[in-house]
């Protein structure tokens, strides 16, 4: 056999070399991208939640840092004795709705009008300070309305008006007088009123 006809077998068995070694190499780069990518993306994944976290616990750690702080302060407000007289200064929020019962009473009372019931308001959940609230049906004239909403409004502690609804009903006068001869006719209201405030004592 000469030697140009052993260079074409020697090719082919060259190539075919390669090729098995190139098959080789790449069944496990194929097998390694395969596992590999998502590995990658998974990891990628965690370290995005984990920074993520991170800065979560790190901003709830300032926020609590900031708590002693905030307390001191709510303390200091509390025993600030101009900021008490906004506020019902009560143990309780039972003790600091009778106060408002007393005091809406007084004011009806005093405005010459009839209180009919009144119930207390529940109070909104972890709401500081906690909010005193008292419902009153009260029976009066225009000016006793008005004298109220007026006491309310300048109400020390404060006081709120929530809701307010009024029923007028007319009614007749029998007495009589030689100057008015006639049945007088009075305007009397039925007056259902929502009204709170706020107490720096602590819950029920």
């Amino acid at each position: 056999m000469t030697t140009d006809a052993k260079k074409p077998r020697y090719l082919a068995n060259w190539v075919r070399c390669m090729l098995l070694w190139l098959v080789v190499l790449l069944v496990p780069l194929g097998l390694m991208a395969g596992i590999g990518l998502p590995w990658y993306q998974r990891v990628t994944d965690l370290v995005a939640r984990i920074d993520g976290a991170t800065e979560q616990i790190q901003r709830y750690q300032r926020l609590l840092a900031g708590i002693p702080r905030l307390r001191a302060e709510l303390e200091r407000e509390r025993n600030n004795e101009e900021v008490k007289a906004y506020y019902f200064d009560a143990p309780t929020e039972a003790l600091a709705g009778a106060q408002l019962q007393s005091t809406v009473q007084g004011m009806v009372q005093t405005a010459g009008a009839k209180l009919v019931n009144s119930q207390f308001l529940p109070a909104e959940a972890k709401e500081q300070p906690p909010r005193v609230g008292l419902r009153a049906q009260i029976q009066g004239d225009t000016n006793a309305l008005l004298e109220i909403l007026y006491d309310i409004e300048q109400a020390r502690p404060f006081l709120f008006v929530d809701q307010l609804s009024i029923r007028s009903t007319t009614r007749r006068d029998r007495r009589r007088s030689s100057k008015e001869p006639q049945p007088q006719v009075q305007q009397e209201l039925t007056i259902r009123i929502d009204v709170f405030g706020y107490a720096l004592g602590g819950t029920q």
